[in-house]
């Protein structure tokens, strides 16, 4: 039975604790039929009662534990955060703790990699995709810069911008970022092409947030992919 390390970073998130643990309990449920699993929560410097939150989710879920910052250090760092706890897992999942992608997206997923794919993304940018309720200027942002990247990779994928998505372990060292902002996600999916790893997408949907605020702040991330997209073009494709 293959491992599956389930990252989910957290950042002042009390308001949709409640609904994260009743998605992730059925979706144990039937996970635990085919994997054995490792739940690694990661809280980003919570100011509010996210912290006590997860650890009382996380006695209801088996091989659970919360991983916990001091201070705010971003999604790139949160996310090394759970890969640094992780225990030789297969695979490592990673799904948001506000539920806009539903976590049952790990069911169809994580088979993509059995298949033999390095890195499987969610892509509501697909055409068979869809985006609900999302702000125009977010989609606008996060759909604009994934066209710009699949005509710089020249690459068939829709969506570079997705944080939901499995990745093989014997994978995570090749093509680790050591940025701590949202482009990490972006960059590691980036060295996967780099490598000539396969990546694979699954048409996904994108649904707005029904609990608290987006963490992102959109000036900072356009500034920091252009960073991006410059380092890329300037290396020859490398991006590290």
């Amino acid at each position: 039975m293959k491992k599956v390390a389930i990252i989910i970073p957290c950042f002042n998130e009390e308001e949709g604790i409640p609904a994260l643990q009743d998605a992730l309990l059925p979706l144990q449920r039937e996970l635990q039929q085919q994997y054995e699993l490792q739940w690694i929560f990661v809280d980003d410097g919570s100011t509010d009662k996210t912290f006590p939150l997860l650890q009382g989710l996380a006695k209801n879920l088996s091989s659970a534990r919360v991983q916990r910052h001091e201070k705010n250090k971003n999604l790139g760092a949160a996310l090394r955060t759970g890969l640094e706890a992780s225990a030789a897992p297969d695979f490592v999942a990673y799904l948001d703790s506000d539920c806009t992608y539903d976590p049952r997206i790990l069911l169809k997923l994580l088979p993509m990699l059995e298949s033999g794919a390095m890195l499987v993304t969610a892509s509501p940018y697909h055409p068979e995709g869809d985006v609900v309720g999302v702000p125009p200027w977010r989609l606008l942002l996060s759909k604009g810069l994934s066209l710009i990247y699949r005509l710089l990779t020249r690459s068939t994928l829709h969506t570079f911008t997705a944080m939901v998505r499995v990745q093989r372990f014997e994978s995570v060292i090749k093509t680790n970022s050591d940025r701590d902002d949202f482009t990490y996600i972006t960059e590691v999916l980036l060295n996967h092409l780099r490598l000539g790893l396969r990546v694979e997408e699954l048409p996904a949907t994108l649904s707005t947030r029904r609990f608290g605020f987006s963490k992102m702040k959109t000036m900072r991330t356009i500034f920091l992919h252009l960073e991006l997209i410059k380092s890329y073009l300037l290396s020859g494709g490398v991006t590290r």
